[in-house]
């Protein structure tokens, strides 16, 4: 079996990646209106990824909801873009809701609880997110 360039830097990635790909609910979205403050901006950052997956946008996941150092470890944008566009395949329908969202004491770290019903299956999950270049970005999955 012959291992991808992608698949050799990236099996510590594939949570974030698998998170993002979870996040690709077609037709549904991520209510905010339950947060404010910052946690609303975290939690508008899950709701940013899952519009930007549902409309396969890879290249506005790749720049815009993950942070540098996810894209650097997925081989740059080029790599990121194909890594997403190949997890969003997986992906046909899913639900998604933001249940708590909690700020680092610093404020420049945040966690996510986020439940997804997938094939009519809940899971519960968080996502660590970190404040870059004033905005959050997904970091990878807790």
């Amino acid at each position: 079996m012959t291992v991808t360039p992608i698949a050799r830097r990236a099996p510590a990635l594939t949570s974030v990646l698998l998170a993002a790909a979870a996040l690709a609910a077609c037709g549904s979205t991520v209510s905010t209106s339950s947060f404010q403050g910052e946690q609303k901006a975290v939690a508008q950052t899950v709701a940013n990824l899952q519009t930007d997956a549902t409309a396969n946008e890879q290249a506005k996941i790749c720049s815009q909801d993950l942070t540098a150092a996810v894209v650097a470890k997925l081989g740059g944008k080029a790599g990121c873009e194909k890594a997403i566009k190949a997890q969003l395949a997986e992906i046909d329908s899913l639900e998604v809701d933001v249940k708590s969202v909690a700020i680092g004491a610093g404020g420049t770290t945040a966690t996510a609880s986020v439940k997804s019903t997938y094939a009519g299956k809940s899971r519960t999950g968080t996502i660590s997110l970190v404040r870059e270049g004033g905005a959050w970005k997904i970091a990878g999955t807790a």
